[in-house]
């Protein structure tokens, strides 16, 4: 909290980060904007990137990539919400994920709605089945309420698995009906489209999430992840605090599932799997717990990194190594674990702290002290 009791140490070293230029302008305040500028263009692009994408940038199988990786950077986001602001550690986020995406198509496949009105309920099952099971689960705290949303996805992926009445598909999964998808989301010559809309999916949620920690709720969450007995002390509820967070976060994962749909043409049951919920935590602990940027940031580079280091393990270089290096190095998650590893131990807080630590080094260069 800023307070009128800031040191003059305190306000030379804020100023020793960078010196503000006259005017109070600071161009650095405005790289996010920068950056979104860029994406929104890329789709003109026909810059290559070597080693990043296969592909020029605007290139179909490339778009379809950096979709992906904007899709889990938000959803991390999202995830975020209840893990970095409020402290709840849930293993069932991924039940809201592929909520949105079922209701979505079966609304298309069974009932034959408008993909508009299909994507509303859709959207509305996902916040009512969060609401209906936030509720239930936030009975009990901590370790209880992490087994709780557990079992609710353990029992959602066995639901999808099964394959009641022949509607969700089984193991295959369900394709999305392209008869009854807008044209200008199908086919491989509509990809920029399809990308634009996982761009605005990512800004949606960044505002989101923005404004609602921003918010005086925003403040009781955090009041609730320091020390939730004494906001209970103070008069207020947490209850009810941390059910609005769990049914926020929910929707905007239940839009992520329509968005993923679109993205995939149609709903997988891998996405209702713990392992799924369990990538999400990977991302937001790789980016910075807590943070504004780090679970984006660690959402968009796992996602890369799932799909890039497969073409590394399989590639000529890894084959022509000794079989003691061949056979680790042709794993892809075994490649995966060693960067988590690596960056959860170099650096502590994830990579949103990064910055900080690179401007602390230079300070302490900058003055002598080892």
């Amino acid at each position: 909290m800023s307070t009128a009791t800031d040191t003059p140490d305190r306000t030379a070293g804020r100023t020793a980060a960078g010196p503000v230029p006259a005017g109070g302008f600071r161009p650095l305040r405005w790289w996010p904007a920068a950056v979104l500028l860029v994406l929104v263009v890329a789709p003109f692009s026909a810059v290559p990137v070597p080693g990043l994408l296969d592909g020029p940038l605007g290139s179909a199988g490339s778009l379809q990539l950096l979709a992906t990786c904007l899709l889990f950077g938000a959803l991390a986001t999202g995830y975020d919400l209840l893990l970095g602001r409020t402290g709840l550690l849930s293993f069932g986020h991924a039940l809201y994920f592929a909520a949105g995406s079922y209701a979505t198509n079966l609304f298309l496949l069974e009932a034959g709605l408008p993909f508009a009105l299909a994507t509303l309920l859709g959207l509305l099952f996902g916040i009512a089945l969060a609401l209906v099971l936030g509720s239930v689960s936030l009975r009990v705290t901590g370790i209880g309420f992490s087994m709780v949303t557990l079992a609710f996805a353990q029992a959602g992926s066995i639901l999808v698995s099964r394959n009641p009445g022949g509607v969700t598909g089984g193991e295959e999964g369900r394709a999305a009906p392209s008869e009854l998808l807008p044209s200008s989301l199908v086919g491989i010559d509509n990809t920029a489209n399809l990308y634009w809309i996982a761009l605005a999916y990512l800004v949606l949620t960044l505002g989101v999430v923005h404004w609602a920690v921003r918010s005086p709720t925003g403040r009781v969450w955090e009041g609730i992840k320091e020390n939730e007995r004494r906001v209970e002390v103070l008069g207020l509820k947490p209850y009810g605090f941390k059910l609005t967070a769990f049914v926020v976060a929910g929707a905007l994962a239940a839009l992520g599932g329509i968005v993923h749909l679109l993205l995939t043409g149609g709903s997988t049951p891998q996405t209702t799997t713990s392992d799924f919920t369990l990538s999400l935590l990977v991302m937001v602990v790789l980016g910075g717990s807590g943070t504004r940027w780090g679970p984006m940031v660690g959402g968009i580079l796992y996602t890369w990194a799932d799909h890039r280091l497969g073409d590394l393990a399989g590639s000529g270089a890894v084959a022509d190594l000794p079989a003691v290096l061949r056979v680790p190095l042709s794993q892809p998650l075994f490649l995966l674990g060693v960067v988590f590893v690596a960056v959860v131990h170099l650096l502590p807080g994830g990579l949103a702290r990064l910055p900080s630590r690179l401007r602390g080094a230079s300070n302490r260069k900058e003055t002598g002290v080892s």
